[in-house]
């Protein structure tokens, strides 16, 4: 799957966020070596730190499904965000040096190699 079709595959992700504190909508799209495609979308709580991101949402949702092998991941926010933090941590952590295709509502997109994102991971 190329990188024009993953950010596709999230942004129907990013349709489904509930993001009703912050107003900010983010879709993921991770590719997996099967060639199944999860989604994942950010999904905020009232008690803030409990939300949980797009990315790990499509991450630990793979995981959940017995899938551990993943060629790429793709975000869509409306002004192409990349990945928090933690989730850099635990995109390296599960899927390793995988390109990152980031893109925004205007159509604006690009590749970046998770090393490039997160150069010293937890390992």
């Amino acid at each position: 799957m190329n990188q024009t079709e993953l950010l596709q595959e999230a942004k129907k992700a990013r349709s489904f966020a509930k993001a009703k504190y912050s107003e900010y909508k983010v879709g993921a799209a991770l590719y997996c070596e099967n060639g199944k495609v999860i989604h994942g979308c950010n999904v905020e709580s009232k008690a803030y730190p409990t939300t949980m991101c797009a990315e790990r949402v499509a991450i630990f949702s793979a995981i959940s499904q017995g899938i551990k092998n993943f060629k790429s991941i793709a975000v869509i926010t409306k002004d192409g965000a990349t990945p928090c933090g933690s989730c850099r941590q635990v995109i390296y952590e599960y899927a390793g040096d995988i390109p990152v295709y980031i893109g925004d509502l205007n159509g604006n997109e690009y590749c970046i190699q998770m090393s490039e994102l997160l150069p010293n991971p937890f390992l």
